[in-house]
Parts: C-alpha cells; structure tokens; sequence
C-alpha cells in the first residue's frame, strides 16, 4: 500500500516562509505524477502544483505562481512545497498526492493516493 506523509505545516506570520515535505514509501513504482492540493475552512480542496517523477516543468495553479516553488529528491522518494510571501487566504490544510496516469498534468480527480494532510496557518 502506497503511503504519503506530510510534514513542515505550522504558524507563520504573513510574509513568512514555510516548506512543506511529502514522502512516498512501499509501491512507489505505481506513481508518475505528484502533487500538492489545500482545503481551507468551509472551501473545497483546490489544486496548488504538480510534478512529475521523470523532470520537466511543474504545473501550477494560477493562484500560487510566483510564490510557491514544488521540487523533488527521487532517490530519497519526496517532494517539497516551498511556500514564500505568504498571505492569510493561504491558511489552510495542505495535502501531498499521488497519481499513476501517464496524460499530464493529470486532472484533479486522477491523484489516488493521499496523505493525511498538514496545517497551515498564516496569522496577519
């Protein structure tokens, strides 16, 4: 069973910095894509940024270009979300997934796999 743990959420102050860590373990063989999503209170999970396993250009949603950054270490099986010059409307819970199709990006509903998600909270 492929597993996803996240780690980095906490408290910053609007302006700050936060990275986020995700790392896959067991088949990790069935993945070629992953990707970082946020729900914040009372909105739907949204789509933040996607990368592959193979390299090229990550994808990301219109609303954290410029100052979200997604990077990968294939040998140690993680992905990063580097999140700078954050603002309160980025408060939220953030999600590490996983998805197996070959199309890129792939569509929301195509990442299968899921972590349990990280807090964070951006105080003005």
């Amino acid at each position: 069973q492929l597993q996803l743990v996240e780690s980095g959420g906490g408290v910053v102050q609007a302006g700050g910095s936060l990275r986020l860590s995700c790392t896959a373990s067991g088949p990790t063989y069935k993945t070629t894509v992953m990707g970082w999503f946020r729900q914040a209170p009372g909105k739907e999970r949204e789509f933040i940024a996607g990368i592959r396993w193979s390299g090229g250009s990550p994808h990301y949603a219109d609303s954290v270009k410029g100052h979200f950054t997604i990077s990968r270490d294939n040998a140690m099986n993680t992905v990063y979300l580097q999140m700078d010059s954050l603002k309160p409307e980025d408060t939220a819970v953030y999600y590490c997934a996983a998805s197996g199709v070959l199309a890129w990006p792939p569509r929301p509903y195509e990442y299968d796999y899921w972590g349990q998600g990280t807090q964070v909270t951006v105080s003005s």
